[in-house]
């Protein structure tokens, strides 16, 4: 007489239905069902996905509830959540991977005062409120304002080898700002900038990190170079006002980004309008529209857009991010908004590497 209880084959089979909304292919054929385990007509699973900011998380889950518990014999279903971020294989770089770092994405602008540094700051705050890790690199020599956004007054120290990172908020951090008195200027050439900027990679002990987020100083100049230089970077995001004079130089920085083989991420249009606090009336102070338009015609992905809001400019003083310090705000929610696209985008780029790179021998990481 047969078993009126399913087997990992119908499980296995039902779950097919359940495709990720990004790789466009079901949980199954992505290998993201793991410990499949089934007792009598109980059956338990973990769905792994590749990013934990996935907002369709949820809605995954009961599909393959509702897919499983559908199968004759099942008396329960019980379906963990987890993820693994991927990293996104660039052996065509030439560029050995970063030790502890499985994604490089830098956050740049054409111009300075659009907000970059703010966006670098709450993008990464965001994604590690989903789970993720995350660091952020200061790089941003000439204008170190990391520290102060994050609250952090430190000294770094190092494990005998390497500096270790300061954190706060679960983010790991780095900057010139640790390492230098608050009002003391920079005054570097282009080759110290470039020393300064390889030794913030390769001599820092990130401690295992999904991405490690990179705040470039606005404009092209000898930083974005080194950067490509010197580790294998996803992409970049590009932080515009709606105005046509930062629009103009956003386009720039999207060109020098293709030049130096770095994608783009996408771009986000910062100050996109006035929030007010109180009675949440949008105002379009600066215009509106202007950074989607550019990124439909340049091709590139359109992240979002954020407002200006009071309490962002307070947080960031006051060392209590945005993110932090009102996370289910109208405001708040636009960036994470903007972290669950960028963490698709490098889900999606590292599936597509990992298909192109099938056979390949990796490059071994230096450090």
């Amino acid at each position: 007489m047969q078993s009126s209880f399913p087997t990992s084959e119908t499980v296995l089979g039902a779950l097919r239905v359940v495709v990720d909304p990004d790789l466009h292919q079901d949980i199954v054929t992505l290998g993201f069902v793991k410990d499949l385990n089934l007792d009598g007509g109980h059956v338990s699973f973990t769905i792994e996905l590749t990013t934990p900011a996935c907002p369709m998380k949820d809605q995954m889950r009961d599909q393959a509830i509702a897919a499983v518990r559908g199968l004759a014999g099942v008396t329960g279903v019980d379906v963990k959540m987890t993820a693994s971020v991927r990293s996104v294989s660039m052996p065509e770089s030439g560029r050995a991977p970063l030790p502890g770092v499985k994604n490089v994405i830098a956050v740049g602008a054409g111009k300075g005062g659009v907000g970059k540094t703010t966006v670098a700051v709450n993008l990464a705050l965001a994604l590690a409120k989903y789970g993720s890790r995350v660091g952020i690199l200061d790089g941003d020599i000439y204008g170190p304002n990391v520290p102060i956004m994050l609250g952090l007054h430190t000294q770094l120290g190092t494990d005998g080898k390497r500096i270790v990172p300061a954190e706060r908020y679960d983010v790991q951090a780095i900057s010139i700002g640790f390492l230098t008195a608050d009002d003391a200027p920079i005054i570097w050439r282009g080759p110290m900038l470039h020393g300064a900027i390889q030794q913030f990679f390769r001599e820092v002990a990130w401690n295992d990190l999904d991405y490690l987020i990179v705040d470039m100083p606005p404009g092209t100049g000898d930083v974005a170079l080194s950067l490509s230089q010197t580790v294998p970077v996803v992409g970049a995001i590009i932080v515009t006002t709606p105005q046509q004079v930062s629009l103009a130089d956003s386009r720039r920085a999207v060109r020098m980004y293709q030049k130096l083989n770095i994608p783009t991420l996408g771009l986000i249009e910062n100050m996109s309008h006035y929030l007010c606090p109180n009675c949440q009336h949008e105002a379009e102070i600066f215009g509106h529209g202007g950074g989607e338009t550019m990124a439909v015609d340049m091709e590139v992905p359109f992240l979002g857009r954020l407002p200006i809001y009071q309490p962002i400019r307070e947080g960031s003083d006051n060392g209590v991010p945005l993110v932090v310090a009102e996370p289910d705000s109208a405001a708040a929610r636009a960036f994470f908004a903007v972290a669950e696209r960028v963490a698709s985008l490098v889900s999606v780029a590292a599936h597509k590497s990992a298909e192109t790179n099938k056979g390949r021998i990796p490059l071994i990481p230096v450090g």
